[in-house]
């Protein structure tokens, strides 16, 4: 048996089950009776909907039933909400774009559902799928986020002019302004933040079943947390009631914000399920992935910074315009506004701040949070501006930065931007890590580098990031008549170690060995609330949990303090023990838990067993914040960019598992450098047509370009979180991609003069950068 306590690297515990296959994912799971679902998606980005004749398709063997708008309609279905609202500059709320779970008048991007085909097999529905004739009637579509918002542009949506959902602001303009025109010297970039498709290993699913006897449907889909798809599915959609359905996430294979949100496929199962009253199954092909998933990123920033004369930040002033897509998804308005902006300022004391930004709809797949949710492309501005502006003022990076960085003594210290950074030490931590990629060692290897007839680049990005707050979160343990407990609640696992992680907090407060703990998670009908995303899970889930666990000690006193006839406050609970000490007297946790299931004992406890839950309700971010050191090495002929060394230093606050850790802080970062040097999402800006469907067209990183990290912590406890804990989960995707490409321009610029370029930095892109300047 074994105790595991926290700040343990201990190796996960559920590896060998999902290594070894015998993991359960939505797809493994097979039902009775079992149907099977293909989605009709549109060929047009933009274009008014006819007809959908299913007449020869219905008639076609196997099929069960076929689904359209015009079923929509006639059941009076609800639309698919977004959840986030945010207020016009002007003072308005935002503009919506109804968004049914089939097309009924008009298709808004190629993707688009317009026919749920339900037969015996897979096979048949695609048959079937073929023999539905839809009439379209084709219009112009925009797919370039900053063209859309032209003159002339063709229009998503009649009722949103100039393709502008939302037109948003914070900070202090005036200030702002004012600070521009005192300054010394002005940075100004423009900065496309490219477009990304998540590819998680496991794509989506989703499997709808229906109790005729009690009217009851369950969905089984992967996702980032039930409750939050279950209102929406049952209360504004199907309209069937909350209580009437139960949502089931088995093991999930990868979420990155992508499987946070509702899709069509969730409620159409369901609904198709209610009405032939058998399973009904669905999963994304891999292809279909790229036509229907929610994607990330797409942004274009107008960034400027204001200087003294000797470099310190005196403003920064961005106007972003940030893609939405055809339709709002559920969160698009928090992750382009409220959500990253605050991040603009890094990790730096500037005075005075003003963002604008302009939620922009085109002709392609919605957009949503991806691993991240924004950040990535706040400190990604500013570490842009920052490199530009040392070298625009014959300043070194580091040393600019050193002027700028906010002090441990300035501590807790107020953006403009709202946020109230609680600890840190910025400076102290990129001096620890220049020291281990031995900064100071890189202009030898640079010269020896070239010697070769390659060029070498050194580059570094500082961040920190906000998250770990947003709703409570609520955890229950519960010990078992067999002399183990259970932790129910409600955050999801989707590869990052739930299991493992939990049990080492329970095991720190309870005393009790690893394997006498179960975690559950993903069941609606066990959960009564949570979600993972943000980096929120131990903050909020963990703290949850660890307060449940000190709710069921002190729980347990009273009936601990009349085992060993003393009193309550004479008790003391260390390491699964209760004991009273200098008499010798003590009685185990379980003992203690197994005596509160007597009568004899309930009356101290208020109910037989040991039960306590917790809510744990944020009141403050947590600001994990790091440096990344990238060097690089480029072949002039070819532009190919490998990575030579990669260093990594975070502050993650207190640590639950520092192996864990690293695994999250390598898999941000191997993401977010294939953001910068390879994925791209790529529409054709006048038809729409999306031209990376494949992994033939979007390339996602290999093997060959997983550099070896050096990856180490600072950490410096978190002062607005009961463990001390951090957010991990994103940090290494918001480092990445500007340290990259801070290493990238450095290693181009002696011969372009190039002071930026844009992602993805592709062997073609790297070329044409050498032979055109």
């Amino acid at each position: 048996m074994t105790k595991f306590g926290l700040r343990e690297p201990i190796t996960r515990v559920e590896d060998h089950r999902l290594l070894s296959g015998q993991g359960q994912y939505t797809d493994d799971i097979q039902l009775p009776g079992m149907s099977y679902a293909y989605v009709l998606r549109s060929p047009h980005a933009h274009a008014r909907l006819g007809k959908v004749d299913t007449t020869a398709a219905l008639a076609a063997p196997g099929v069960i039933t076929i689904l359209t708008g015009a079923d929509i309609s006639a059941e009076e279905l609800g639309d698919m909400p977004c959840v986030a609202e945010v207020e016009n500059r002007d003072g308005t709320t935002r503009a919506d774009t109804p968004r049914p779970i089939l097309a009924k008048d008009r298709v808004r991007h190629v993707g688009e559902p317009v026919a749920l085909v339900v037969a015996d097999s897979l096979a048949s529905a695609q048959d079937a799928s073929e023999l539905i004739e839809v009439a379209y009637d084709p219009l112009l579509a925009t797919a370039d986020t900053e063209g859309a918002t032209k003159e002339g542009a063709p229009q998503v949506w009649d009722h949103i002019p100039g393709n502008v959902c939302f037109d948003w602001e914070d900070g202090d303009k005036a200030a702002a302004d004012a600070a521009f025109d005192q300054a010394a010297h002005v940075t100004t970039i423009r900065i496309v933040n490219n477009r990304l498709v998540s590819n998680a290993m496991e794509p989506r699913a989703t499997i709808g079943d229906y109790d005729a006897n009690s009217g009851r449907s369950t969905l089984y889909t992967p996702s980032q947390g039930v409750h939050f798809v279950l209102p929406q599915i049952a209360d504004v959609i199907l309209k069937i009631g909350a209580n009437n359905l139960r949502v089931v996430s088995p093991n999930v294979g990868g979420g990155f914000g992508t499987k946070a949100f509702l899709y069509p496929e969730q409620a159409l199962v369901v609904w198709a399920a209610r009405k032939i009253e058998r399973p009904v199954k669905w999963t994304s092909e891999r292809t279909e992935a790229f036509l229907s998933d929610v994607q990330g990123r797409d942004l274009v920033n107008f960034a400027e910074l204001a200087l003294d004369a000797d470099g310190h930040f005196l403003a920064i002033r961005v106007k972003t315009y940030g893609a939405i897509g055809g339709y709002l998804s559920n969160f698009i308005p928090f992750v382009l506004t409220i959500g990253p902006t605050g991040m603009l300022t890094g990790t730096y004391n500037i005075p005075v701040a003003y963002v604008s930004v302009k939620g922009v709809m085109t002709n392609t797949v919605p957009v949503d949070a991806y691993r991240g949710a924004g950040r990535p492309e706040a400190i990604y501005v500013i570490e842009r501006l920052a490199d530009l502006a040392a070298g625009e003022m014959g300043i070194d990076r580091i040393e600019i930065r050193r002027r700028n960085f906010v002090k441990p003594e300035q501590m807790p210290y107020p953006t403009p931007l709202h946020h109230e950074f609680d600890s840190g030490e910025f400076e102290a931590l990129m001096d620890t890590c220049l020291a281990r990629a031995d900064w100071d060692g890189a202009p030898a290897r640079k010269a020896a580098v070239v010697k070769e007839g390659r060029l070498h680049g050194i580059g570094l990005a500082v961040y920190i990031e906000r998250c770990g707050g947003g709703f409570p979160e609520t955890a229950t343990v519960r010990f078992e008549e067999n002399r183990t407990v259970t932790l129910v609640l409600g955050t999801q696992d989707g590869g990052q170690g739930h299991q493992t992680a939990y049990r080492q907090v329970l095991c720190d407060r309870l005393g009790i060995d690893a394997e006498d703990i179960t975690v559950l998670q993903g069941d609606s009908d066990l959960v009564p609330s949570g979600l993972t995303g943000g980096s929120r899970s131990l903050p909020v889930g963990g703290a949850a949990a660890a307060g449940a666990a000190e709710g069921a000690i002190e729980k347990g006193k009273p009936i601990a303090a009349e085992m060993l006839q003393a009193d309550v406050a004479e008790i003391v609970f260390d390491n699964g023990l209760y004991t009273v000490p200098g008499t010798g007297r003590q009685v185990p946790l379980f003992d203690v838990a197994e005596a509160a299931r007597t009568p004899e004992f309930a009356s101290k406890t208020g109910e037989l067993g040991l039960t306590e839950s917790f809510v744990q309700t944020p009141t403050a971010h947590t600001y994990p914040n790091g440096c990344h050191i990238i060097e690089v090495e480029i072949d002039p002929d070819t532009g190919q960019i490998e990575i030579t060394r990669y260093t990594v230093v975070d502050d993650f606050g207190d640590t639950v598992n520092p192996l864990l850790l690293e695994g999250q802080v390598q898999g941000g970062a191997l993401q977010g450098t294939g953001q910068a040097l390879c994925e791209q999402t790529v529409y054709d800006p006048d038809s729409g047509q999306l031209l990376s469907g494949s992994f033939m067209d979007y390339a996602l990183p290999r093997a060959d370009l997983v550099p070896t990290f050096d990856f180490s912590t600072r950490n410096i406890p978190c002062k607005t979180n009961p463990l001390g804990l951090k957010g991990a989960g994103e940090a290494g995707a918001i480092g990445s991609p500007p340290a990259l490409v801070s290493a990238v321009v450095d290693a181009l610029n002696p011969l372009t003069n190039l002071t930026h370029i844009n992602m993805p930095l592709t062997p073609e892109t790297i070329w044409r950068a050498l032979n055109q300047n």
